[in-house]
């Protein structure tokens, strides 16, 4: 018979001391820490209100915020670079004006997302080009982005466009069960993406030069890297997840109109922040930027469950979180430095 080798008790102890000891590597502190932010909130406000733990709630995030999921991703491509995209809400206005109009000419379904996709992504390949060929700030570029977009939504119609067609309809409420649960199939479409994103920043050579560029671009050019592809790709991503988060919009509200999306670029910024990416570049997951779009939804579902303060207090409470964790970031690079 052959012995069992007992591991000495010394060997046991050092494993538990490292267990016990362990702490996370530092590039995912961001991370853990809109996590515990969320669930945080989430469990003070299931201790105050009833039915907030109710699994559905969850869903319901998921569902009511999946447009801004999306465009929390591509917002995250373009900062990781350390740039910064401010047409993304215009995008997502022109998008379901586009949808709208096309629909209510007479058009497939499928052709009118494929026209809202094509030019989402047009839109952000022009700015990508502006941007790295005639060395335009992506403050200035796409801020003359916004304003193309949000003038073009004012061409097509000055006036709100319902969206009656039968199948795009029956597209926004489709409805994946679980259980007693529900969830859409927009929040499954940005979960997806969230998972894509994810995969191509972590295991492909153009989510390393993303990364390289953010963290010193020069750098990244004497390392051969492809960094005038990537610079236009990342605002071609943005541009295509902008167009996206529109559909998924119209397919929320359907309807398409000029006033739609004011401000929600901000939106998107302050939820990629939340999430840990620094606004410097070079530094993030789009992970981070999911939860803290969360954290943004559990704000507006607290304040809708106390029934009490008004909507300004989303903004308010936002404009704290974004500061603090500004902060955070500056005092993290520092130490870094």
């Amino acid at each position: 018979m052959s012995a069992i080798t007992v591991p000495p008790s010394s060997d046991r102890a050092s494993t538990w001391d490292r267990v016990r000891t362990y702490r996370p590597p530092n590039r995912y502190l961001p991370i853990i820490a809109t996590a515990a932010l969320f669930l945080g909130l989430f469990g003070v406000g299931g201790m105050r209100y009833d039915g907030l733990t109710d699994p559905q709630v969850l869903m319901s995030l998921l569902i009511d915020n999946a447009f801004l999921i999306v465009l929390g991703v591509g917002m995250t491509f373009v900062i990781l670079t350390g740039g910064i995209d401010l047409s993304v809400g215009s995008v997502v206005a022109l998008s379901t004006m586009i949808a709208a109009k096309t629909l209510e000419l007479g058009w497939s379904p499928y052709a009118s997302m494929a026209a809202v996709l094509a030019t989402g992504t047009l839109l952000g390949l022009l700015m990508g080009l502006l941007i790295h060929y005639f060395d335009i700030q992506p403050f200035i570029a796409t801020l003359a982005g916004l304003f193309l977009a949000r003038g073009i939504t004012y061409l097509i119609s000055v006036e709100s466009i319902s969206i009656k067609d039968p199948t795009f309809t029956e597209l926004a409420f489709r409805t994946v069960y679980i259980g007693d649960y529900y969830i859409r199939w927009t929040a499954i479409i940005a979960l997806a993406t969230v998972a894509v994103a994810a995969y191509v920043l972590a295991r492909t050579r153009f989510g390393r030069t993303v990364y390289a560029i953010g963290g010193n671009e020069a750098s990244a050019m004497l390392m051969g890297l492809r960094v005038a592809a990537t610079k236009v790709g990342v605002y071609v991503i943005s541009g295509f997840c902008a167009a996206l988060a529109g559909l998924l919009f119209s397919l929320y509200i359907l309807s398409g109109n000029s006033l739609h999306a004011i401000g929600m670029e901000l939106d998107a910024i302050a939820a990629v922040v939340i999430g840990g990416t620094l606004l410097t570049g070079g530094r993030g997951y789009v992970l981070g930027s999911l939860l803290g779009v969360l954290v943004l939804g559990i704000i507006k579902t607290l304040i809708s469950f106390d029934g009490t303060l008004s909507s300004y207090w989303i903004r308010i409470i936002t404009g704290v979180l974004l500061l603090a964790f500004v902060i955070v970031q500056r005092f993290a690079t520092r130490r870094r430095a």
